[in-house]
């Protein structure tokens, strides 16, 4: 069968020379025969090592610059900031110290170059007692920088509460402290909370700040045990301080049981239980009336510092 078409050839001395394209511009070789030296590495300017050098030294500066602002800054972000600055009390009130500042830092977060401050608005109609416990349970272990303010909702504030963390002695940089832990006396329907003032939601109810001031303490429950604690927690608020007579009545006779079997209301060692109710007990006036147990446990709770302190703000 005859071909449809002819082709040219493609075959031939001169034809890879006849069709290369000439539109393209050389490059260098790179590679290199075996046993040549590699090319010389181009020297870097001291000049521009030095620039870069100071850029970093700026930069870090800048950081640092910026954790104290943030740090700083946590008062004048929240909704508190018109808060009347005539009534401030300063102070710093810790024992020697039981563990370092790196339990901190594993709990709430490292923030480099900034004071980690506890922010609480609080009604003076009705203070947290709870919290002013836990408190001064706080400065036994950490070195604390506390204030109280008075915000503008506010028209007075008995002297007592102005004074509820003792009277400034000694004053340090804000650096050299490990907590920053600050009390506004404001009209609010409930005790108010924040630690991270940027990110965090408030946390709202005595018993719901209680938790978290303690938890600072780094104990470890296994799962029973933190279900009995805020058990008694959620029983401390709402029956026994916000509850009626009946209710008063009825929380009584448990706690009389529970601490029938043990010293505290929950094993063996002071909980953030004992704490919330023995300041509910106290708020109702409901103490002298309690069983035999309660009665010598309220003692026991009675002869620790930051109990009996607390007691002097209800004479």
């Amino acid at each position: 069968m005859p071909a449809m078409y002819k082709v040219r050839p493609l075959h031939g001395a001169g034809v890879l020379a006849e069709h290369l394209p000439t539109c393209m511009y050389p490059l260098p070789n790179l590679h290199r025969a075996p046993g040549t030296a590699a090319p010389p590495q181009e020297e870097v300017d001291p000049s521009l090592q030095a620039l870069e050098s100071r850029q970093e030294e700026i930069l870090k500066r800048l950081y640092e610059l910026k954790s104290a602002v943030d740090g700083l800054s946590k008062m004048i972000q929240t909704p508190d900031a018109d808060f009347d600055v005539t009534n401030i009390i300063q102070t710093e009130e810790f024992s020697p110290l039981t563990t370092n500042g790196a339990d901190l830092d594993l709990m709430l977060g490292k923030d480099y170059g900034a004071l980690k401050d506890v922010v609480i608005n609080a009604n003076p109609s009705l203070p947290p007692l709870s919290l002013l416990v836990i408190h001064s349970l706080l400065c036994e272990r950490y070195k604390i920088l506390s204030a109280v303010h008075t915000h503008s909702s506010v028209k007075s504030v008995p002297e007592n509460l102005l004074k509820c963390f003792g009277e400034q002695t000694k004053k340090q940089p804000r650096h050299e402290y490990q907590l920053g832990f600050t009390l506004i006396w404001k009209d609010v329907p409930k005790p108010q909370m924040k630690f991270s003032i940027q990110t965090m939601c408030p946390i709202e109810g005595e018993g719901n700040i209680a938790r978290f001031l303690f938890s600072l303490f780094g104990q470890k429950y296994n799962a029973v045990t933190s279900t009995l604690i805020d058990s008694w927690v959620d029983t401390a608020i709402f029956q026994l301080k916000e509850g009626s007579s009946k209710e008063r009545g009825a929380v009584l006779r448990s706690m009389n049981a529970a601490l029938g079997k043990s010293s505290w209301l929950v094993g063996n060692e002071l909980t953030v239980a004992d704490v919330v109710a023995w300041c509910a007990l106290q708020q109702t006036g409901t103490a002298n009336a309690a069983p035999a147990n309660v009665q010598k446990w309220m003692k026991s709770c009675e002869n620790l510092a930051p109990f009996s302190s607390v007691m002097k703000l209800l004479q």
